[in-house]
């Protein structure tokens, strides 16, 4: 397996797991900051690596009157903030080729959105900056296909490449975890990361995405069981109820350290730590 280093932070290859947590979306600064500080604490304070999450806009939405972010310029602002005022690593998503100049000079990973991991330009355009790439697998892809996606990154940067695994469409508005993809998935070479909240998530059940949130914990326990995992991607808030995206699936922030918990013993258990 090739390592990826995102700033101060190596994943695979015998690394601790990383956390890679954070709001959904950027709602405030305020929020954002307090978040991913409380985060950081928790994660580190169980011996796991830490990345902040988060994004500056969302073009995924179920409603045109969904909450999309504060936009490229103000919401990168706050997640350079972030990065230097916490002194973390930072990921956040882009959805254009023509983001992933700007985004790289703000923050030290870009993700590829599920629904986008076969765009070849965008995927080529967030590797040419020379950062590591995040590819999610999309909910309609079996897990031997992401090598071509990971391919396409490789060929056109040296900043790495993982991939995360966030649940597949089954039947209509539900998504289901296949542990097999796990295996499947680190046969790329690749550092494996899962994403636990998305993959409890009831895609465009009404107006907006709902979710199963009891299911999360229960998944990231089963996913760091499988031993072939370098990482969870979660995304808390204080306040789920209340965020203006992702309400329904999104982790309580004060259930980051039970979960964290339990983690740390399995991970241990599978030789992960």
């Amino acid at each position: 397996m090739k390592p990826v280093k995102i700033r101060n932070v190596t994943i695979g290859s015998g690394h601790p797991p990383v956390i890679i947590a954070g709001p959904c979306v950027i709602e405030s600064e305020e929020l954002l900051l307090s978040t991913a500080a409380r985060a950081r604490d928790i994660v580190r304070a169980f011996g796991f690596s830490y990345v902040l999450k988060s994004s500056f806009e969302k073009a995924n939405r179920t409603s045109i009157d969904s909450y999309r972010g504060p936009g490229i310029t103000k919401g990168l602002k706050i997640l350079a903030e972030a990065r230097t005022e916490l002194k973390i690593p930072v990921l956040t998503d882009i959805h254009l080729p023509k983001q992933a100049k700007p985004a790289s000079q703000k923050v030290d990973c870009l993700q590829i959105p599920a629904f986008l991991c076969r765009q070849t330009e965008l995927i080529e355009s967030a590797a040419k900056t020379g950062l590591p790439v995040n590819i999610k697998k999309a909910q309609f892809m079996s897990p031997v296909g992401m090598k071509h996606a990971a391919e396409k990154a490789a060929s056109a940067g040296n900043g790495g490449v993982l991939i995360t695994e966030r649940g597949t469409s089954f039947g209509y508005g539900d998504l289901v975890v296949d542990m097999r993809a796990f295996i499947q998935l680190a046969e790329t070479g690749c550092p494996i990361i899962f994403d636990a909240t998305h993959s409890v998530q009831k895609p465009s059940s009404e107006s907006q995405t709902g979710g199963n949130p009891r299911f999360t914990t229960p998944l990231a326990c089963a996913a760091a069981a499988t031993g072939a995992i370098d990482g969870i991607f979660i995304e808390v808030h204080p306040n789920p109820a209340k965020a203006l995206s992702d309400a329904g699936s999104q982790l309580p922030l004060d259930e980051l350290e039970p979960l964290l918990e339990r983690l740390k013993r399995i991970f241990t258990a599978v030789g992960r730590f």
